[in-house]
């Protein structure tokens, strides 16, 4: 059996976040095609993680800068290294080339993390997003470095797949664009969804260690006043993981903006939902509680950067809106007018099903990987410069790793 070796920047916790769920279906993926599996993180393990070894997945805890690490990679010698994001590549990503030389090494992206940053600080400062911004952006080089230095990147959005290679100029053969791995939506599926007449209130479900969610939320608090005198009886309900002081303070029930916390089943939750929220300005990647409302049967509104990348052409699952006020009147036209709702939902299985059906993705990444393993001798010469970066006049962040293990001892 061939060996993955998966480098996390955080344990896989599912039911807190996207990027917990992108994970686990990776590994699964990877479990149904004869790979034994081990999952190291620097991070210490929260309590929401999920019990990896209940999946036969190996579990270790690592240590950033430390040798300790080039002994570990030796003697588990892997086929495969998957970085959970570019942060683990930095970190361990030279310690796996000169240990483990003949092994094939992807980067797990998760979102474009320079293009969320970016797009927060031009927000901040009242600025309209431009490519040029990306583009002078010292988190975009450490990023795109990664990417050049890694054998293939896997990439979760068209939209993200676009500005690579047109405005970053990167070679597609180091690119794959690989989006969430989802189970078509069938028949059976759609007669347990809830009618819309059973469904009621408003919803909003996100973890709160993302900086969008928590603008997003108080973007919701700028707009509720309106939905809430349109559809006095209305609740919207804040669901999260990690929720701050800032998001419980805004829990005020005589208003309906219910703030409840963790959701420990957030699909049970959104499928009892009428509409789903996500007034999102700015973020990169797929949002999975968008994804989420799909799979549930939920219509939502959400915005231009919520839905990007998303959806390829198909009609949204509800509204696509940027205007706050205008944002408002769709949310209540949505909530209150069951014919535009249905045809919502229906938009929403025609782009889970085109789009996120794991069975017709799974087969052609699976070769892919194959391809590049067979022809990675020929991969790397190509990809001139990705050598160029592991040069040792280029390895500035080998280097400050050795030297702050040095200063530790």
């Amino acid at each position: 059996m061939k060996h993955l070796l998966i480098i996390g920047y955080v344990w896989v916790e599912p039911n807190s976040s996207a990027a917990g769920s992108r994970m686990l279906q990776l590994i699964e993926l990877f479990l149904k095609n004869n790979y034994n599996i081990t999952f190291a993180s620097p991070s210490q393990k929260g309590e929401k993680a999920v019990d990896l070894s209940a999946f036969e997945v190996s579990e270790e805890l690592i240590k950033l800068n430390s040798s300790t690490f080039d002994d570990f990679i030796k003697g588990l010698n892997p086929d495969v290294v998957l970085f959970d994001r570019f942060m683990m590549e930095e970190q361990f990503g030279w310690r796996v080339a000169e240990n483990c030389p003949d092994a094939t090494r992807i980067l797990d992206t998760e979102d474009l993390h320079f293009l969320r940053k970016t797009r927060h600080q031009q927000l901040k400062k009242g600025e309209n997003f431009t490519n040029l911004a990306l583009l002078k952006s010292d988190d975009a080089k450490r990023e795109i470095a990664s990417i050049l230095r890694s054998d293939l990147s896997l990439i979760i959005s068209s939209y993200e797949m676009k500005l690579l290679k047109e405005v970053f100029k990167i070679d597609e053969n180091l690119l794959y664009h690989l989006p969430f791995l989802l189970h078509k939506i069938d028949e059976k599926v759609l007669e347990n969804w809830k009618p819309f007449k059973e469904r009621e209130h408003f919803v909003f479900i996100g973890n709160f260690f993302h900086q969008p969610n928590v603008d997003a939320v108080l973007q919701l608090k700028l707009l509720w006043k309106s939905i809430r005198k349109q559809l006095p009886k209305t609740e919207i309900h804040i669901y999260g993981a990690y929720a701050t002081q800032q998001i419980n303070q805004l829990h005020n029930k005589k208003e309906g903006f219910i703030v409840k916390g963790f959701a420990e089943d957030a699909m049970e939750v959104v499928r009892n939902a009428k509409v789903v929220l996500a007034p999102i300005r700015f973020g990169a990647g797929i949002k999975g509680k968008l994804t989420e409302a799909m799979l549930c049967g939920t219509p939502s509104v959400t915005t231009s950067i919520g839905a990007e990348g998303m959806h390829d052409g198909f009609d949204w699952n509800g509204f696509v809106i940027d205007d706050l006020n205008e944002f408002s009147e769709k949310a209540i036209q949505l909530y209150s007018d069951e014919k535009l709702w249905k045809k919502s939902q229906e938009n929403g299985v025609e782009i889970i099903n085109t789009i996120y059906d794991r069975k017709k993705i799974e087969t052609p990444f699976v070769k892919q990987i194959i391809e590049t393993r067979k022809n990675l001798e020929t991969h790397r010469t190509q990809n001139f410069f990705g050598s160029l970066l592991q040069h040792q006049s280029l390895q500035a962040t080998k280097y400050m790793s050795k030297w702050i293990e040095e200063k530790n001892k």
